[in-house]
């Protein structure tokens, strides 16, 4: 009789283990897509563009929450505080795991303290002059910076920004002298690059498209190894003889670390169908952005590339932001 019992109740205990499993299919709730900016600009409109797709792919709701200050500090401070289930993602970019690790101390670590998922994709900077000044390539841009030692001012989006970076590579490379001018954002620093207060500037290049296109600022080239589809006559500087010169506005998506393996590769694999939508690329070209799909190995090698490189410059150009 016992025995009978025992068995009649078997499928009773394992009803509990069976409703567990089915609960812990992922994903089953809305997904929070954190943005470490401010709504609206460019890297806002990306993360809204990507996850409107990305939440059907998913079946599932994904918020895009703004999180702006400190340059992603803040956002990522949260991201990393966050449960490893897969419900808090972030939208990385080469701030919050580039150039901020390379000129100052976080509170936290841009590679242990992430699970990376996949990159979105990258803009490549443009090397831009005031249209009075009388150079017409990188060519003739060194020429008259050496004839001119001190005379050339350049402008940033802010002292460690990637437009500050980028210059001081350009500037190691020639091995000539520019005065940095660092500003409060893009904005600014293009008035006065246009007003003629500065005379050279590297900034992204979706933020340099229509100041181009006024005919108030020259483009030279693109970082990059290849030439951007929306200038096809404009050079790369690997190509105008800076070789391997490179440097991208990129953004990705990280979780924080410890996620499990079969989320991050649901995770990767239903962004990247995403990201070869011809919609998307289509969306994202507004902002000169080049989907560019990678698994979370490649990724993550991404990640320590970048950091490496802008490590390497802060030492060698003494950059260092910490008070």
């Amino acid at each position: 009789m016992k025995r009978r019992t025992l068995l009649g109740s078997a499928p009773a205990l394992l009803l509990p283990s069976a409703l567990v499993h089915a609960q812990a299919a992922y994903p089953n709730k809305a997904i929070r897509y954190i943005v470490p900016v401010s709504a609206g600009g460019g890297a806002d409109m990306i993360g809204r563009t990507v996850t409107e797709r990305w939440s059907k792919v998913l079946n599932q709701p994904m918020i895009v929450d703004n999180q702006g200050g400190g340059g992603g500090v803040i956002a990522s401070q949260n991201t990393v505080k966050s449960a490893p289930d897969g419900y808090t993602l972030m939208q990385g970019y080469v701030a919050t795991h580039g150039t901020s690790p390379a000129t100052r101390k976080l509170t936290y670590d841009p590679i242990k303290d992430f699970t990376p998922i996949g990159m979105i994709g990258g803009t490549p900077n443009v090397l831009v002059v005031n249209a009075a000044l009388p150079v017409k390539n990188i060519k003739e841009l060194v020429e008259y910076l050496r004839k001119n030692p001190g005379r050339v001012s350049y402008g940033s989006a802010g002292a460690g920004s990637l437009t500050h970076l980028t210059m001081e590579l350009f500037k190691q490379q020639v091995n000539s002298f520019m005065v940095h001018i660092p500003y409060r954002g893009i904005a600014p620093a293009f008035t006065d690059l246009m007003g003629g207060q500065t005379q050279a500037m590297f900034p992204g290049l979706a933020a340099a498209i229509p100041h181009i296109k006024s005919g108030r600022v020259r483009p030279l080239a693109v970082t990059g190894l290849k030439r951007h589809p929306l200038f096809k006559d404009l050079p790369t500087l690997d190509e105008s003889g800076f070789k391997g010169f490179d440097a991208m506005q990129w953004y990705g998506v990280v979780g924080p670390a410890g996620m499990p393996a079969p989320i991050v590769k649901q995770l990767n694999e239903s962004l990247n169908s995403v990201l070869r939508s011809p919609d998307l690329s289509e969306k994202l070209s507004v902002e000169a952005v080049e989907p560019m799909p990678m698994s979370p190995d490649q990724f993550a090698a991404f990640i320590k590339t970048d950091i490496a490189r802008w490590t390497k410059l802060a030492r060698d150009r003494n950059i260092h932001l910490d008070n």
